[in-house]
């Protein structure tokens, strides 16, 4: 992992630093992005690409996010605290985000709905040897109620409104941030916080994401 080729330390650093230019100021994220190997999160024809700051396919209509948008999102979980205990993910995808969110967050719980995916990132994690991340097929749209409440809850698919069912899930004062509105028309990044049985909200910033879809496959 050192020198000067397209997987290197070097290469990373740029992409922190175009961040930091962005923006992004949480030293606690900036390190995961640095640290996290991110083209382990894709395919090897792709590794050239890897620390661009762009969106990149995966397979199956998937994208693995624009590093901006990943750590606008964690750093938005945070909420100015540098560590977090448990925390769901929705849309595992590549498992890139889980991979960063690990960084920062006791445990982790990620699920995902398309089953090639699931096992892909289940592969990628063994290899890189991340233990504190727990996976599972399902439909997300339910959450994980088994071990909630969660410090915090991220959505990688756009829903059309807030889901209930997941911001019930937080615990007080959690965040829930998610991406809500159709494809295809402008869509917003929205942080939810949890304040006794109230769920007030605000919108961050203009997203694209790919939609919340039910069922498994």
């Amino acid at each position: 992992m050192s020198g000067y080729g397209v997987t290197s330390p070097r290469m990373r650093e740029r992409l922190v630093e175009e961040l930091e230019q962005q923006g992004i100021t949480s030293l606690d994220v900036l390190d995961a992005i640095r640290t996290v190997p991110r083209h382990e999160f894709v395919e090897e024809a792709l590794w050239h690409r890897a620390y661009d700051n762009d969106a990149l396919p995966i397979g199956h209509g998937q994208t693995i996010s624009q590093p901006y948008i990943v750590a606008r999102m964690t750093e938005a979980l945070l909420g100015g605290r540098h560590a977090l205990g448990r925390v769901l993910e929705i849309g595992t995808g590549s498992g890139y985000q889980a991979a960063i969110l690990s960084r920062v967050a006791r445990e982790v719980f990620s699920i995902e709905r398309i089953d090639a995916l699931h096992q892909l990132a289940r592969q990628r994690f063994q290899q890189l040897g991340i233990r504190n991340v727990r996976l599972k097929l399902d439909d997300g749209r339910v959450g994980w109620p088994d071990f909630a409440p969660y410090d915090g809850i991220l959505v990688t698919a756009a829903p059309p409104g807030v889901p209930r069912a997941l911001a019930q899930q937080l615990k007080e004062g959690g965040r829930l941030i998610v991406p809500v509105g159709k494809q295809g028309a402008t869509q917003e990044l929205v942080e939810v916080r949890r304040e006794g049985d109230e769920f007030p909200s605000r919108v961050l910033e203009a997203v694209r994401f790919v939609p919340l879809r039910a069922g498994t496959q």
